[in-house]
């Protein structure tokens, strides 16, 4: 089976057995690594796990959301998409114009408490539908500052003009200049990132041609292993094959750096349980090759095919 799948359930025993108990901003606790290196050969198989069910249909729609240049999560729940949700909702509920029930640390609250946990999906439903029909609600509480989309696309200049659109320029200097050391795209402004409900986790990438190759390494600053790291690793691959169809180059290796690696203490049944399953082959991806700009892909113009997985894990989020 795929040795690319295997170094992932290498790094996560490896953090069970050796990783440092620490303590972390949600107050969840977790096993924790510094410093890990995955390396994915994607001419072997698109890197989306099988040893749990994966579900592409979030990660093509949050790229697609990056790459608009997107900050606000309507277009995410247009997709039926809710991996943003928590962070926008909360501040929502934490705001003068909320007056349903304290929904104060209500990540935590809702899995222990089943009253509070229905009364939690209740208001989540309302927020949700507000987002998607009521344009000023939308305004207020869709935005989630300044993460990947706004920072991709629009990077605001000290001059306050002429925002920087980090991706074209990236998608120009490979064409124009494939050997550059500075194929780079970051998600780290040192000025507004911090203040973001979730400061950006993946915050550099850089591309490098070789041999008529297009390969691509992230560093992430924090990755959270069994629910966040999957979706990043299918993310950027993803991310590289769609570069490389839109500038000539064949796919090559996804490599992914991450600083603190770490597994929540509330995930780790779900991740044990995830180490007892086989693995199954790796699924192919397809681009539909008549797009002809990295902007306009859609929905189906992305697609795995022949991905076959164990069922799916459930597990909460931190926020």
């Amino acid at each position: 089976m795929s040795k690319n799948e295997q170094q992932y359930l290498d790094l996560a025993q490896k953090i069970l057995d050796e990783g440092h108990l620490k303590g972390d901003r949600t107050g969840t606790g977790t096993h924790s690594l510094f410093g890990s290196q995955m390396r994915f050969n994607l001419q072997e198989g698109f890197p989306l796990l099988t040893t749990k069910k994966v579900f592409f249909g979030l990660i093509k729609s949050e790229l697609l959301w990056f790459l608009r240049g997107d900050n606000n999560i309507r277009f995410l729940l247009q997709h039926n998409n809710h991996i943003w949700d928590e962070w926008a909702f909360k501040n929502w509920v934490s705001s003068e114009e909320y007056s349903g029930p304290d929904m104060t640390n209500f990540s935590h609250r809702a899995q222990e408490d089943a009253d509070f946990a229905a009364a939690y999906q209740a208001q989540k439903a309302i927020f949700v539908d507000n987002i998607l029909n009521d344009d000023d609600f939308m305004e207020k509480f869709g935005y989630i500052g300044d993460v990947y989309g706004k920072l991709w696309r629009g990077w605001e200049t000290i001059s306050g003009e002429n925002a920087i659109d980090q991706v074209n320029r990236l998608v120009n200097q490979i064409k124009a200049t494939p050997d550059s050391r500075r194929l780079i795209l970051t998600a780290w402004n040192a000025e507004t990132t911090p203040q973001a409900p979730l400061p950006s986790c993946h915050v550099l990438s850089q591309f490098y041609v070789a041999d008529g190759k297009l390969s691509l390494q992230l560093y992430q600053r924090s990755g959270d292993f069994f629910l966040g790291v999957p979706f990043n690793i299918a993310s950027y691959s993803l991310l590289l094959h769609m570069v490389a169809a839109q500038t000539g180059y064949e796919v090559g290796d996804f490599i992914h750096t991450i600083g603190d690696t770490h597994i929540y203490n509330n995930h780790i049944e779900q991740i044990t349980e995830q180490l007892s399953r086989p693995m199954h082959h790796l699924p192919k991806l397809w681009l539909n090759p008549e797009v002809k700009s990295l902007f306009d892909y859609t929905m189906d113009d992305i697609k795995v095919l022949d991905y076959e997985s164990e069922p799916a894990i459930k597990a909460p989020v931190a926020v």
